[in-house]
């Protein structure tokens, strides 16, 4: 068994906030990105590659307001090897007390002859002009020469060496299309281990794309190779397929330390409950059986399962749910439970909230204790995903809803909703349905037309008293946003998702109006 004197430390490069955020659909406000970051230190997260500053103002601002507020870990910005994007990545970087600029550049000759229309040595020069100018302004400068894997071997060997003498700490070999296998993935890192020089001098490190389920699988091989830093996300969200999944990489290298004889600082702990705050955020489930985080993870519904698992866990389980941040119980809670019991059970279930945040969640607890006998973990975390994913401005809140439906008439729904907290605003509306009558209704009031592209209802807990939970995207001026309700009403939860999209929408043209 692998000692902590004998192991080596493998860094974790989280990078939810920007490769995570291009998943479609996934984009964030600056609150969301500031929790997720937090929550990322908390971790125990090493790298936050917290955006793509040059990308938007809106990525830029994020950047700033992390490498600002995350201590604990270091703060990246990507940029690509011009001096505009370097410039503007270190600007925002320059307030964060461990900062690291991110420089890339592709290097295989699909990229070179039809992205880039450059020569090997134009690459080159290009590649080391960036590092150079990275290097003037931050100490901690990474280098990816994207889709390495498809790089040939001599230009990817040449490429890497000058990086370094230009003064990349880190060296990163980008999977970019997640075309490699986890052989030449190990292969690849010890070609350049044994032909690039001065490679003892940085860092080597793997980005894996997971478009072939193996990204995790790669990431595993390049950490046997020698690589000391794996790029990963919450969930394995991003581009395409997604990325490596930090839950699981982490996990692996922990269970198998015997094998892999190494090990990261994650506290493990705590990725239950980061899994589920990047889901409520970005609106992406996690599915039942996923690894290491899905709720199935740790259920068993053999008969022959069950009998092992009674007589010794070990037998179907390598891991304990509770070193993940599953809880090992399911507390009932009542309508006679106070604000400490309540508070006790969110730190237990993962969650760090602020106190007028609990306030908000103890509010919505009483509300709920008077409608449903019993509460368990599922409806806790559904309230506190609730509070969390309501972190936008308010601009239009549900005052109160009346439904009809029937087979012999159509279904209206009456609507009254607050404007800024005071003016009211009422409407009675027919659909197809009592959910496309509520639409019809909350268009109608606030004005925001929009097209809805994704609905999704599904329980907090089981039983027939489960809170419902509708997750959906609209559509408003060719911009897509995402909208979460929670309610024992699937209707009332339909409008307060609706309502979390239109003041989503209404933040952004408010935004775009004071620029």
């Amino acid at each position: 068994m692998t000692t902590e004197n004998d192991s080596r430390r493998i860094k974790i490069f989280d990078t939810t906030l920007r490769d995570g955020e291009q998943s479609p659909g996934a984009s964030m406000n600056l609150g969301e990105k500031l929790e997720v970051a937090q929550t990322l230190s908390d971790l125990g997260v090493d790298i936050i590659e917290a955006g793509f500053p040059i990308a938007s103002p809106g990525d830029f601002e994020a950047v700033r307001e992390i490498a600002n507020s995350v201590r604990g870990a270091t703060v990246c910005g990507l940029a690509r090897c011009n001096p505009s994007d370097i410039e503007r990545a270190w600007e925002s970087l320059k307030g964060a007390a461990l900062p690291r600029i991110h420089v890339f550049l592709a290097t295989s000759a699909i990229h070179r002859e039809f992205k880039l229309r450059m020569t090997q040595d134009e690459i080159v020069q290009r590649a080391v002009e960036g590092v150079r100018l990275a290097a003037s302004y931050c100490d901690d400068v990474e280098f990816s020469p994207e889709d390495a894997a498809r790089t040939e071997h001599d230009f990817l060997c040449q490429v890497v060496e000058a990086a370094i003498d230009a003064g990349a700490t880190t060296i990163n070999i980008p999977d970019t299309v997640g075309y490699a296998t986890p052989q030449e993935m190990y292969d690849r890192i010890k070609l350049l281990l044994n032909r690039v020089p001065n490679i003892e001098r940085a860092v080597l490190s793997a980005h894996c794309h997971d478009d072939l389920g193996l990204a995790v699988a790669n990431s595993l091989a390049a950490v046997a190779a020698g690589c000391g830093q794996v790029e990963c996300t919450i969930n394995g969200i991003g581009e395409r397929a997604g990325n490596c999944a930090l839950e699981e990489i982490v996990m692996a290298l922990r269970t198998r330390s015997e094998l892999y004889q190494c090990d990261t600082k994650i506290r493990s702990e705590g990725l239950v409950p980061a899994s589920r705050l990047v889901s409520t955020i970005t609106g992406l489930d996690v599915q039942r059986n996923k690894a290491v985080v899905g709720r199935n993870a740790f259920a068993h519904e053999s008969g022959i399962h069950q009998d092992g698992m009674l007589k010794d866990p070990s037998t179907y389980e390598i891991m304990r749910p509770e070193d993940v941040g599953f809880a090992k119980t399911d507390l009932v809670l009542g309508k006679h439970s106070g604000r400490a019991a309540l508070a006790d059970r969110a730190r237990a279930l993962g969650f760090n909230i602020t106190a007028e945040q609990m306030q908000h969640v103890f509010e919505r607890f009483k509300e709920l204790a008077d409608k449903k006998k019993e509460i368990y973990d599922g409806d806790v975390v559904a309230l506190i995903q609730q509070e969390i994913s309501g972190q936008v401005d308010e601009a239009w809140s549900l005052v109160s809803f009346h439904v009809e439906s029937g087979s012999q008439q159509p279904p209206t729904v009456a609507l009254t909703l607050s404007h800024g907290g005071q003016e009211h605003h009422q409407e009675v509306s027919q659909g197809d349905g009592p959910i496309d009558a509520a639409f019809w209704a909350v268009e109608r009031i606030t004005g925001y037309q929009v097209v809805c592209k994704d609905y999704r209802v599904s329980s907090a807990t089981l039983g027939r008293d489960a809170q419902g939970e509708v997750h959906l995207e609209v559509e408003h001026e060719g911009r897509t946003y995402r909208g979460v309700g929670f309610s024992t009403n699937t209707v009332e939860a339909t409008i307060l998702a609706l309502l979390n999209a239109t003041n989503r929408i209404a933040a952004a043209a408010a935004t775009t109006e004071n620029t």
